[in-house]
């Protein structure tokens, strides 16, 4: 009685844990449908897409340039989530904090070590991304303004405020020297760089390539992407990293354990004499400093200069999110989650070079993961709610008759 009690338990979370694959799998088979409409063959445009994200050296590396600041994004919303607020001001909070990184880049310049100054870049990222999703959380603990309202409309703010600096204090003087006036700040100098994974080989001695080797196919891709140039910089090293330290923050530290108390319960952890607003206030700093935390490595790691706010956040903001719920809330489950949806990002450029798809799909692709990721979370908890219900009655049954 109790092997078979406790398979159906292992079932029932087995199937609780897979609902995000299954609705993953549902909107693909939604879209595939979509796709058949319109002309194409869903099985060669799923196929382009993903051999586009992982089937070569490029792919993969560009997969996981487009996961790092997913990764970082995902983990903040996970911070927000998890202490009852619902954070949709990412977008802003990255801008606000590549703008500071970027000025606090071109202020330092060569005045210290490359080390330092990347070190400083990434705490002014955080900072102010902090800052600004400190501000929604303020709004929220002590005059009860609805967040998503508040961070979306922050959201628009740092756009035209990015625009306005762009154009005036912080634009590249050569443009101005130029006449040309194209929006966008000089380039930050090289030594604050975040390496890429090609430098740190070459620091190890190895240098040799895949066709140096002799290793051929797949493994030599894989391969490729530690050792040959690419896109790829150790900012994705650096926010995997980041994920485990939130896990330990979150499920191992006092302050951890209340923001968890206070997401589950806030009248329960009020009246276990928790600062309820306090940790609000908390969480959506936290929550914004990742965000911030993913514009300073988008600018030390790839771009290298502040330009267009949009194209620096690329969605990133509102794709984090979708990867967070995907990976459960939990730190380490959105590191797998990043990558996928990295993967998805980069493989629907290629399905749309290879297939003549527009764009448009993979954003509508996107929206049906969302809707039912959404949705079987509700699903899980009724579930739940039914698992437990029988147990209930079993041991009130069971004090009764003793």
């Amino acid at each position: 009685m109790r092997k078979s009690k406790f398979n159906r338990e292992t079932f029932d979370r087995l199937i609780d844990a897979l609902m995000p694959v299954f609705a993953a799998l549902l909107a693909f088979a939604i879209g595939g449908v979509i796709l058949a409409l319109q002309g194409v063959n869903p099985l060669e445009a799923y196929k382009a897409m993903l051999v586009g994200a992982f089937g070569s050296k490029n792919g993969l590396a560009d997969t996981f340039v487009k996961a790092t600041p997913l990764l970082l994004v995902g983990l903040g919303i996970a911070i927000a989530f998890r202490g009852g607020v619902i954070n949709i001001g990412a977008e802003g909070q990255l801008i606000m904090g590549a703008l500071f990184t970027t000025w606090v880049g071109l202020q330092l310049g060569e005045q210290l070590p490359g080390a330092v100054v990347i070190m400083i870049s990434l705490l002014a990222g955080a900072f102010m991304g902090g800052v600004w999703g400190a501000i929604p959380g303020y709004l929220k603990a002590q005059l009860n303004v609805n967040e998503i309202l508040s961070t979306i409309m922050l959201n628009q703010i740092a756009i035209q405020f990015a625009y306005y600096l762009l154009r005036g204090p912080m634009i590249d003087p050569a443009e101005l020297a130029a006449g040309t006036n194209i929006p966008h700040s000089a380039r930050l100098p090289k030594s604050i760089d975040m390496p890429r994974f090609t430098d740190v080989a070459r620091m190890m001695g190895v240098d040799q390539t895949a066709k140096d080797l002799g290793i051929q196919g797949y493994l030599g891709e894989l391969y490729g992407v530690l050792t040959e140039p690419s896109r790829l910089h150790t900012g994705f090293i650096f926010a995997v990293i980041m994920a485990i330290l939130v896990y330990i923050f979150l499920w191992r530290t006092t302050i951890g354990f209340r923001i968890r108390a206070v997401g589950l319960n806030r009248h329960a952890s009020r009246y276990a004499g928790m600062n309820v607003k306090r940790t609000i206030i908390l969480s959506m700093t936290l929550s914004g400093a990742f965000a911030g935390l993913a514009g300073a490595v988008e600018i030390l790691g790839l771009h290298h200069r502040m330009f267009e706010p949009t194209a620096v956040s690329a969605g990133y903001g509102f794709t984090g999110i979708v990867a967070a719920l995907f990976g459960k809330l939990h730190p380490l489950g959105i590191i797998p989650s990043s990558i996928i949806f990295g993967g998805l990002l980069v493989g629907g450029d290629k399905m749309q070079r290879a297939m003549q798809v527009p764009q448009v799909m993979i954003t509508a692709v996107l929206g049906l993961i969302i809707l039912f990721v959404v949705s079987t979370d509700y699903i899980v908890r009724k579930r739940q709610a039914k698992r437990i219900k029988p147990v209930a009655s079993d041991e009130t049954t069971q004090a009764e008759s003793a």
